[in-house]
């Protein structure tokens, strides 16, 4: 399986038409400066220094980036960003009319929209002969939250009734649309000549890896149900119910993370 993983990545370091690669011999990323691989999802440096409160945001149109680096230097509170993206929150609904003439129902509100799903956080597989941290390095692969459902309109009012005719009924609201799944957490594959040394790291709490799944949206809110129309001699229309609350979604699966020896 290991084997399959560096003749893959070398295929895709030899395949310039099909992958485009960003190759420097140093690269230094300032403190609180953000380095972005927009042009490509594989890196290959010699030596990356990131300082203090510096970000490295990976390429989110790929879904798998590639690191490959001799010496690595981070200070502290670095960051690694390929977190999936949150999902949007769903339209709300349409509230009902309450009409104007006497005696007449008002119209139901319309339903909530259904919200968008989070995004898968990415695959990363990172090749290190040297790392050192001296503070703390985050790699987040988190899936992206779900995006939450939305409200339902408001059921229109009846209108009033008269000495002929009742009032008109209430209408029903709308119900509140699913919440959003979250995405799936990501998979970091490290591979080091010493997998213990990463493993200590982790246990010393310089590095933390975020791979977690992104939670479900919650329901959107049920349309408040519209009023009975009040009519004499208690000629009176009914009360429409108020719309109900859907599912909530589904939270994303957590990544995996694989520590292996070159």
């Amino acid at each position: 399986m290991h084997m399959c993983r560096v003749v893959l990545f070398l295929m895709l370091m030899c395949s310039g038409t099909l992958f485009a690669q960003v190759r420097v011999s140093t690269l230094v990323i300032r403190p609180h400066q953000v380095y972005t691989l927009s042009q490509s999802d594989i890196l290959v440096a010699d030596t990356l220094v990131m300082m203090d409160s510096s970000t490295l945001v990976l390429n989110k149109l790929k879904p798998e980036n590639y690191l490959r680096v001799k010496v690595a230097r981070f200070g502290n509170h670095c960051t690694i960003e390929g977190g999936g993206v949150n999902g949007s929150i769903g339209r709300d609904g349409i509230d009902g009319i309450t009409p104007v003439g006497p005696c007449i129902d008002g119209s139901a509100g319309k339903d909530g929209t259904r919200g968008l799903d989070g995004t898968k956080g990415l695959h990363l597989f990172i090749y290190f002969d040297k790392v050192i941290i001296k503070g703390r390095l985050t790699i987040d692969l988190s899936g992206g939250r779900g995006g939450r459902g939305g409200n339902g309109g408001n059921g229109g009012g009846g209108s009033a009734g008269t000495l002929h005719c009742y009032g008109g009924d209430g209408a029903n609201g709308g119900m509140g649309g699913q919440g959003g799944n979250g995405g799936d957490g990501g998979v970091l594959t490290i591979t080091v000549p010493v997998p213990q040394a990463v493993r200590d790291l982790i246990d010393e709490n310089k590095l933390f890896v975020n791979n977690s799944g992104g939670a479900g949206g919650p329901s959107g809110k049920g349309g408040y149900h519209g009023g009975a129309g009040l009519g004499p001699s208690r000629r009176n229309g009914k009360d429409g119910e108020p719309g109900a609350y859907n599912k909530n979604g589904i939270s994303g699966e957590k990544g995996d993370l694989i520590i292996q020896a070159n």
